[in-house]
């Protein structure tokens, strides 16, 4: 295949993306507990988003299927598609920068301090403000006990301890949720903290997407933005130093921008795994390795999954099923053939 059939080729994938994308969005908004048909679902959004002056659709619908649509699955649907495209540009960039395949956002201890700063304010207040404010600084001291216990040149041995670091703040972290969760009232407070660290968007709103999307969108342009360094990352330290940049300020830019994704998504959603590990090797099938292309490609997928994923989630049964089980069933058996595949490689080099 020559260049030109190529570029045709990836055109096409794209497009099949993005209307794909499109198609889960619509699908979503129309399937659920209350069903709505699919052109009732459009004449809602133009009736919303165009100018009276403009429209001529008939106002054919019951506020009872406006309100659905607006204010129940439409902000919910956008805060998964930006916390499934969030973590995926995270995971694809942390398997470049630590040259793992098998690297995903919560290697670095981030989701553990979110979810144990939202697991606090719910033992202790009351307010979602306080919550998702709560859980976001968990996942900054998080990231910053990470670097001060691997402060060094995150080469060689460095980066070694820079994953054992976010390992041991993962377990510190997750040892202070289970004690919290042993003292919280098991007929009150502990079923909410259990049903919000399996993850849930039950609880979406516009307040929360207004948190959610100037975070994510912030920490994935700056990690788009480094694509062509982590690219350079991905090949090895001694490419790297050879033109000219620094191995140290690169990787930790990028674990503060995945820091901002992660602890953004968690205070919104919970904890919500196996994403940012799996996505990335999806779209390495589809469209290749070139970070490039393997970033916003990894966000459409990303967005794609986590929406099919909550559709699925609230839809299923009568009582919605948390998310983490789901991407678990899912991503586990994916994550048991990568890590096959990886193993084989290993020994035939």
């Amino acid at each position: 295949m020559n260049n030109k059939q190529q570029q045709w080729v990836d055109i096409i994938k794209w497009l099949s993306l993005i209307f794909l994308l499109i198609a889960v969005v619509f699908l979503s908004l129309s399937v659920g507990r209350y069903s709505i048909a699919t052109w009732q679902v459009t004449k809602i959004l133009c009736h919303a988003i165009l100018p009276d002056s403009i429209q001529t659709l008939p106002r054919d619908w019951s506020n009872t299927a406006q309100n659905v649509v607006l204010n129940s699955r439409l902000p919910r649907i956008l805060i998964a598609g930006l916390t499934g495209a969030g973590l995926s540009i995270a995971g694809a960039a942390l398997q470049g920068v630590f040259r793992n395949p098998l690297v995903g956002p919560q290697i670095i201890g981030v989701a553990s301090g979110a979810a144990f700063g939202g697991v606090l304010a719910i033992l202790l207040f009351s307010s979602m403000f306080i919550t998702v404010t709560c859980a976001f600084i968990g996942g900054i001291v998080a990231i910053l006990l990470v670097f001060f216990l691997a402060f060094q040149k995150a080469s060689g041995q460095g980066l070694l301890v820079l994953i054992l670091a976010g390992v041991v703040v993962n377990a510190f972290f997750a040892a202070l949720i289970s004690l919290i969760t042993y003292f919280a009232d098991p007929n009150n407070t502990l079923p909410t903290i259990v049903f919000w660290l399996m993850g849930s968007f039950s609880t979406a709103s516009y307040t929360k997407l207004w948190i959610v999307l100037p975070t994510v969108a912030i920490g994935s342009s700056v990690i788009i933005a480094y694509r062509f360094r982590i690219n350079a990352l991905s090949l090895g330290e001694e490419q790297t130093q050879a033109l000219g940049l620094s191995t140290t300020t690169t990787r930790w830019i990028i674990l503060g921008c995945v820091t901002l994704i992660t602890s953004a998504t968690v205070a919104v959603s919970g904890t919500i795994g196996w994403v940012g590990l799996i996505i990335p090797h999806i779209s390495r099938l589809i469209l290749g390795h070139d970070h490039r292309i393997l970033l916003p490609s990894s966000a459409l997928i990303g967005a794609i999954y986590m929406i099919t994923v909550d559709t699925i989630a609230r839809s299923a049964s009568s009582a919605e099923i948390p998310l983490g089980i789901i991407t678990a069933l899912v991503g586990a058996p994916i994550f048991a053939v990568l890590l096959r595949s990886f193993n084989q490689r290993a020994n035939l080099s």
